[in-house]
């Protein structure tokens, strides 16, 4: 299954969009498709075996244009919004002169002396008639939109427009000719309707022109991302340097970056250390520190120092490109609530044609004359706008989307930010997510014959082919000390209970105390175990041959915005609760501290996703706050699953959500967005049905 993004081109209103969805939806090959009418694009699900040609003749024949793949680069080149302007500034003026034309002796103003109209009404109808001509050459598009989706049985907008002004303009016509023939021509004066063609095609012109700067400004936020990264790189070639655009950069490339100068590519640093702004990505406006080792993100500004670093991630492959694509796809996804709008639009066109018709009919029946019964038939067809209806969930929805991504919030898709605001129960996971995971190994309980240094790096080794936060504290510990690790074989994950690998033949187990339920030996350290547990720690046993040689605790770090991220989210009338695999007395210390009175200790990872599943069953509305591997289940398991950004890939797949700068007060302003979007959603669609019903 492949996914695509396509331009589109030829869509005016709602209807086009709904009309080119449901089109594409029916083809046997595509498994869904969601067009995008703010931002003209239709985000595509399809078989393996379809061509981009083939789509795109799906397309060709819906009765819209295909202009290509969706770039984020080259997304700002293309800008007639200048020609456009100009354009209708002209016909501004021509619309003053063919109103003053036609309408100056009903307000008694002086007309123009050749244009009387009851002097000269040949003059008169002949004048109107030409000063129409450019007003219909200048909605040549609405027309063709109009016609072309009709004969593919999606009318539009641009139909009810096509209908409205050419059941004018040839009744108009009409009159003219029997003007000009002199028959009853006092009579068919009254029936020419060339400016309200004229001023009709201008309105809607207008309106369109005012419509797409609107939508314009919604696309700022992912704009703003496109133009992060700098056009030009200082590559490092034979202790030179040389610029090259990003386009030349390659993999493995050793990029320079001196101060006030952007880094052109995710990298890591080789040479020297510096303070970087991430704002853009991590909505922080706090510099973050960087030296040799550590991660660099394109777009990044470089404060201070002179720094070398190896380009990894390059192109559509860099964190600023998934950040563009996430943001795109997710605009270009659906809601619930607008499935309404959608459906109205789909049935609103026809049912205005219709209820045109019979007003038309009836009009005649009651003795009223052909050029009433078509005027109003007319101001049927032009008055209803779809496009309200369309736009008032889309508009609000890129907005959102686009205010997210600033902040350093990632929505996958619109249905999450929808029902944000429903969530009634947030679950964290401790480690890495309301902890740092920076563990600090505090205190060593020695059995054995080694050295604490190597029984440490015993632990390092094994630990070090995991992902867990706790190896972390091992693996760090013997870089300090600079020691080779042992070369460790036959390396296994017990899941959600430690590890087991061979270190000089020698088969070895680390992890927490249900080792010896599954080694089936007896725990003789248990008064130990507390000891370290009472003290806050994580524990960590290290068996060798069945036998314990160490018993070690490690403590980890309360995240500075945890507490006040509880707090708010309490405010905001929240459950919080904590899920962990930790013991229980550790994981109360961390919840006393945090204010969380609600604590699931001593959990396995197929327990999680249970304990999840049970808060669901329960018909609570759930969130789960995760990071690691072990969380990635119950981040799919949930209603809405966040990953803070210094996750691991499988975590950050399986969410929904991810929080770009590791900020879990982002987590209530998600929720808050969420609200306020829900409520602009809602007042756009009742004040969209409001209008409509009116008129």
């Amino acid at each position: 299954m492949k996914k695509i993004i396509l331009k589109i081109g030829g869509m005016s209103c709602s209807a086009c969009s709904v009309g080119l969805e449901k089109y594409l939806n029916k083809q046997k090959k595509i498994k869904s498709a969601s067009v995008n009418l703010v931002l003209a694009q239709a985000l595509i699900e399809y078989d393996d075996d379809l061509s981009l040609e083939e789509i795109e003749k799906f397309v060709h024949n819906a009765g819209f244009e295909s202009l290509g793949v969706y770039d984020s680069r080259s997304e700002d080149k293309k800008n007639s919004n200048k020609n456009n302007k100009i354009k209708l500034i002209f016909f501004f003026i021509l619309s003053i002169v063919i109103l003053y034309i036609s309408m100056a002796h009903m307000f008694g103003i002086p007309q123009i002396s050749f244009l009387d109209i009851n002097k000269y009404p040949k003059n008169y109808a002949v004048t109107l008639f030409l000063l129409v001509i450019p007003f219909l050459l200048y909605g040549i598009d609405i027309f063709k939109s109009g016609v072309k989706n009709f004969l593919h049985k999606t009318p539009n907008m641009d139909t009810l427009v096509f209908l409205g002004v050419f059941s004018s303009f040839l009744y108009s016509v009409f009159s003219m000719i029997m003007i000009l023939l002199d028959i009853q021509t006092n009579t068919y004066i009254e029936s020419l309707y060339f400016e309200s063609c004229a001023i009709i095609i201008f309105f809607i012109k207008f309106g369109r022109f005012i419509d797409n700067n609107s939508k314009e400004k919604t696309k700022d936020a992912i704009k703003e991302l496109v133009q992060i990264t700098p056009t030009f790189a200082l590559l490092k070639m034979n202790n030179c340097e040389k610029e090259i655009t990003i386009d030349e950069i390659e993999k493995g490339n050793i990029l320079i970056c001196k101060p006030g100068m952007k880094i052109a590519s995710d990298g890591v640093i080789t040479e020297g250390s510096t303070h970087l702004d991430e704002a853009f990505i991590t909505g922080e406006s706090m510099p973050s520190k960087k030296s040799v080792g550590d991660k660099v993100v394109a777009g990044s500004i470089n404060l201070e120092g002179y720094i070398e670093y190896k380009a990894e991630k390059i192109g559509k492959n860099s964190t600023i490109s998934e950040i563009v694509r996430l943001v795109v796809e997710a605009t270009n996804t659906k809601p619930p609530i607008q499935n309404l709008a959608d459906k109205v639009c789909g049935y609103f066109v026809p049912a205005i044609i219709i209820i045109a018709v019979f007003t038309f009919i009836s009009y005649l029946l009651l003795g009223n004359s052909f050029g009433v019964a078509i005027s109003v038939f007319c101001t049927i067809l032009v008055v209803a706008c779809p496009c309200a209806l369309g736009l008032a969930t889309p508009l609000a929805i890129v907005v959102s989307e686009g205010l997210c991504a600033k902040n350093g919030i990632l929505v996958k898709n619109s249905k999450t930010l929808e029902k944000a605001h429903t969530i009634d129960t947030i679950v964290f996971d401790k480690t890495g997510t309301l902890t740092y995971g920076n563990l600090k190994i505090s205190k060593i309980f020695n059995y054995s014959n080694y050295t604490d240094s190597e029984l440490i790096k015993i632990v390092a080794s094994i630990e070090q082919k995991s992902t867990h936060p706790i190896g972390a504290a091992f693996v760090n510990r013997i870089q300090e000390l600079k020691i080779p690790f042992y070369d460790a074989s036959d390396f296994k994950n017990i899941s959600g209970i430690g590890l087991e690998a061979k270190i000089k033949n020698k088969i070895y187990h680390v992890g927490n105390n249900k080792l010896f339920e599954i080694l089936n030996i007896e725990n003789k350290y248990l008064k130990d175990e507390e000891n370290l547990i009472s003290l806050g720690n994580s524990i960590v046993y290290v068996i060798e041959k069945n036998t314990v040689i160490g018993l070690i605790g490690v403590k980890d770090i309360v995240r500075d915005d945890a507490k006040k991220t509880v707090k708010m989210l309490k405010s905001l009338g929240k459950n919080v609760i904590m899920l962990t695999g930790d013991n229980e007395k550790t994981a109360k210390l961390i919840g006393k501290q945090l204010e969380i009175d609600h604590i699931i200790a001593n959990v396995l990872p197929q327990d999680k996703t249970s304990e999840i599943k049970r808060l669901i069953d329960e018909g609570h509305n759930v969130m789960m706050v995760g990071d690691g591997i072990n969380d990635a289940p119950s981040l799919a398991k949930s209603n809405i699953g966040v990953s803070i950004n210094s996750g691991t890939d499988i975590a950050m797949d399986s969410a929904d959500v991810i929080l770009t700068g590791d900020n879990l007060e982002k987590i209530p302003m998600l929720i808050s967005i969420s609200k306020r979007t829900i409520i602009n959603i809602k007042e756009n669609l009742f004040w969209a049905f409001f209008y409509n019903a009116c008129m």
